[in-house]
């Protein structure tokens, strides 16, 4: 079995099915199709299939155009009916791993997409988990599932992990250009993994097993994490100190060696960053271990979207106002600059707190058209002069690149800063993180 899938893979004639069309799913659907294979795209959400059938992309490091080629190629395919697997010889497994309220990892996504799978499983198939969850998933979760159908793993079916690394809106590295990590269950599984993904991806890098593969990406974001953690702390300390926390940033910097720039921010946001750290806490709690530097980590980096509010609070104060009654623009709601992706930014949480304060809040992000809290919908204001005039304090809480820093200094009346937007312009209604 394995032999017929490796000459499947040279022949290009193995045939590719991606289960989840989010960030990460549909980019490496459009990979594998751009090298050359047969690709179906299996998603529940019927609004996702609709779009990508029509070619409009909903996501944005993929284009119409991109899309629709492909598309008229015939080798892009979608559909929400699992029974395409019938005739699929390989499947990445690409759908969400959310965290519970209780910060445990919600696995259910990953055990749903695993035994529709196994019902559709035969001889001769490639099962690649991506989505990002604590190591031992592969190996505990999703074998279980597969040999429940009386085919042997490493000898029938081949199983591996090989973790996501998507960065939405990066223009330098996409699908393509990233290294990939492939671990198996057994070697043959490893080596077919690496072969799969070598024909679509430049750079394959094989591990010893599926823990290590797992581990590679826990500690890959658990690391900037961590890191984020300590800077947001050292921005805090500076205050305190009466000392500028960029400037220091930028000094430490100059050194060649042994220092990596990390740069403070109003919290973590994404759909890794501000999880994944969480699976890997869990997991060795189950162990009796407590990961320290993780747990400290989250409460700083928690708490920032509080401090950003305090410090809004502050200005007001300055000015004789109380934040209740005050109008407040929120400058980016996206986690990231250039992106219209939502998932855990801490705008959310600031805007949330300075609704509880009985603030009036207004934002801008081009990216996020409307954004929903509770009850409660908000839409984005068009970028004016007079959007920047009105509000009592203006909050940059996302750098898009579409801002002006010259135009939000020179009309707003005060302004809190998170993101150092405004280096360089020396003015006592602004107040930098």
């Amino acid at each position: 079995m394995k032999d017929i899938l490796l000459e499947k893979i040279a022949a290009r004639t193995l045939r590719v099915g991606v289960i989840g069309l989010g960030y990460v799913g549909l980019p490496l659907a459009v990979t594998f199709a751009e090298a050359g294979f047969q690709v179906t795209g299996i998603d529940i959400d019927q609004h996702k299939i609709e779009a990508a059938q029509s070619g409009t992309s909903y996501i944005s490091d993929i284009t119409n155009d991109t899309l629709q080629a492909l598309l008229q190629t015939q080798r892009l395919h979608f559909t929400t009916d699992f029974a395409a697997l019938d005739d699929i010889d390989a499947v990445s497994i690409c759908v969400p791993t959310p965290l519970r309220k209780t910060r445990d990892p919600d696995i259910s996504y990953v055990l749903s997409a695993a035994r529709q799978v196994c019902a559709h499983l035969h001889a001769g198939q490639l099962i690649i988990l991506e989505s990002t969850t604590y190591p031992g998933t592969t190996e505990e979760v999703v074998l279980p599932e597969m040999e429940a159908t009386g085919l042997k793993v490493g000898r029938d079916v081949f199983l591996a992990f090989s973790p996501e690394r998507i960065d939405p809106g990066n223009p330098h590295f996409g699908t393509r250009n990233t290294p990939k990590i492939v671990g198996g269950i057994t070697a043959d599984c490893t080596e077919l993994a690496q072969a799969y993904y070598s024909a679509a991806i430049e750079t394959v890098i094989p591990v010893s097993s599926a823990r290590v593969a797992e581990m590679t990406k826990l500690l890959e974001n658990t690391f900037r994490a961590v890191n984020i953690g300590l800077v947001n702390e050292i921005a805090i300390m500076c205050e305190k100190l009466d000392i500028n926390v960029w400037e220091v940033i930028d000094a430490a910097a100059t050194k060649p060696f042994g220092f990596m720039r990390f740069l403070p921010g109003p919290g973590l946001g994404g759909h890794c960053i501000p999880v994944d750290p969480h699976y890997l806490s869990w997991k060795l709690k189950t162990l009796d271990y407590t990961a320290r530097f993780i747990e400290l980590a989250s409460e700083i980096n928690s708490s920032m979207p509080l401090y950003v509010v305090n410090k809004v609070s502050d200005a007001l104060n300055e000015q004789r106002l109380s934040l209740n009654g005050s109008t407040i623009l929120v400058l980016g709601v996206a986690y990231k600059p250039n992106v219209g992706d939502v998932r855990e930014s801490p705008a959310l949480d600031i805007i949330q707190l300075l609704l509880e304060r009985k603030a009036n809040v207004l934002y801008n992000d081009d990216y996020v058209p409307s954004l929903k809290l509770g009850n409660r919908e908000l839409r984005s204001q068009p970028l004016n002069d007079v959007l920047l005039q009105s509000p009592d304090c203006v909050v940059i809480v996302t750098n898009h690149q579409y801002y002006n820093a010259a135009a939000i200094v020179r009309e707003a009346r005060c302004i809190i800063d998170t993101r150092n937007m405004t280096k360089g312009f020396h003015d006592a209604k602004i107040i930098r993180l």
